[in-house]
């Protein structure tokens, strides 16, 4: 079966769990899961780019990730950087732009002025957006969008009766990105996990057990074409 092409998901975002996992079978250390992940990413990245998908976003790291042990968090974010310092040719030769959410601010220094650099220098690239979500939280999403909201309430500039959900969206992370269409989770766990909370009410959610690590191409069409056999009604 062929994937239609005028019924791709528009955003497709990703959980990708597994990385720990997939070095443990092979019993090699945490951050060669870690390494393989990063390498994974390129790969679907651009496998969603040759489809036609308009926006696709990566859950990277959580506000929950900083309690992991301090040396693997340490190693995730040299990790980072060393992957953004590389990423930027190929993002460059896919049209594809960079974009981040989270509470991007409380980032190391070196991974903000890696990520910023790259975010700048593929601002006009259109594509397609690859989202990072980097110190997110879905539920650190819309406390921070309620605030946003309250300020602009107290001030005058918004009367509370005018607040609807489109307002509400416009003062989330993902504004300007289009409504997430298919969520797809890897490793198997049945669970959200704080991701995009709000964005995905009415996603279709794949939740397939390969690792993150090995997650191809074929498993990411796969995916789509389930997508494609669905009927969404949207509560109708």
């Amino acid at each position: 079966m062929q994937i239609d092409h005028s019924k791709l998901p528009r955003h497709v975002a990703i959980i990708m769990d597994g990385n720990g996992r997939w070095a443990k079978k092979r019993g090699r250390p945490k951050i060669m899961g870690h390494i393989a992940g990063g390498k994974n990413v390129d790969e679907i990245t651009e496998a969603c780019r040759r489809l036609g998908i308009e926006a696709l976003t990566l859950y990277a790291f959580s506000t929950e990730n900083w309690k992991r042990p301090k040396k693997e968090v340490g190693a995730l974010m040299n990790l980072l950087c060393d992957r953004l310092k590389k990423k930027y040719e190929k993002l460059k030769k896919n049209n594809i732009r960079l974009n981040a959410i989270g509470r991007l601010s409380e980032l190391p220094d070196k991974v903000k002025k890696s990520l910023f650099d790259v975010m700048q220098k593929t601002a006009a690239n259109d594509g397609m957006i690859l989202t990072l979500a980097l110190n997110y939280g879905g539920r650190s999403e819309i406390t921070d969008a309620a605030k946003a909201i309250a300020v602009k309430v107290k001030e005058g500039e918004i009367a509370p009766e005018d607040i609807t959900e489109n307002t509400f969206a416009e003062f989330l992370y993902t504004k300007g990105l289009p409504e997430v269409d298919l969520m797809i989770r890897t490793s198997g766990e049945m669970r959200v996990s704080n991701f995009l909370l709000w964005q995905i009410s009415y996603a279709e959610l794949c939740v397939t057990k390969k690792l993150w690590p090995d997650f191809q191409k074929k498993d990411l069409e796969e995916a789509i074409l389930d997508f494609q056999k669905r009927q969404r009604r949207y509560g109708g």
